[in-house]
């Protein structure tokens, strides 16, 4: 048995071409253009994993597949190759925050790791946001207030409509002949993490947001 090696968004983007070819089988397209969705869809989804053995790319390939049945049957094998968000424990989600005495902590008995590309929680009391990611193999933790917005619109994390709020919060960047130097980035995400983990298909954009919220640039 191969090892797990499919992250939480990949999943995502996997399921929805699924879904894109579930669309088009339903309005009766020519063979042709069918076989051509799903060959594009099988391309796309084996191009998530440049590095895949050919035991792995035997296991993503859709093309032998015709039916909802066999489909969903496809998606439910792959959950077994989920690579699982690192555990963590209350300790270290404090640690992870040490100006915050009186963090409110998330239930983590409660969470399935496996559905996770970032671990995230609202605290209602101070309007924030906390985000725990694993940022090149270490995990950071980013917080944030959070200001609620009137309109639906797109989160910059999953790309997808729904509510969201501006999170916004200062960076770790610091400028050695300025002390009291600090610079606050913002973005409109999904009031609900839960939804946003989801719905996430590229983690590009939230890696690229927290790396800079951790001062880091290369």
């Amino acid at each position: 048995m191969t090892e797990q090696f499919i992250k939480n968004e990949q999943l995502n983007f996997i399921e929805k071409q699924i879904a894109i070819i579930k669309d088009s089988s339903n309005k009766n397209l020519p063979k042709t253009v069918l076989t051509a969705v799903i060959d594009l869809a099988n391309a796309k989804i084996l191009d998530l994993f440049p590095q895949a053995s050919l035991e792995q790319q035997e296991l993503l390939n859709i093309t032998k597949w015709n039916t909802k049945e066999e489909y969903e049957r496809y998606v439910e094998q792959l959950t077994a190759y989920l690579l699982p968000f690192p555990k963590i424990t209350e300790q270290q989600l404090k640690k992870l925050f040490p100006k915050q005495k009186k963090l409110k902590l998330p239930d983590l008995s409660t969470i399935d790791h496996n559905k996770l590309t970032f671990l995230s929680w609202n605290d209602l009391k101070s309007n924030k946001k906390f985000i725990i990611y694993d940022l090149e193999e270490t995990l950071v933790g980013t917080e944030g207030k959070m200001t609620p917005t009137s309109k639906k619109n797109i989160c910059s994390f999953c790309n997808c409509f729904g509510e969201v709020a501006y999170f916004s919060t200062i960076t770790k960047e610091k400028r050695p002949k300025n002390a009291d130097y600090y610079k606050a980035i913002g973005n409109l995400i999904c009031t609900d993490s839960n939804e946003c983990n989801k719905n996430i298909t590229n983690s590009e954009y939230l890696r690229d947001f927290l790396k800079t919220a951790e001062g880091r640039f290369n």
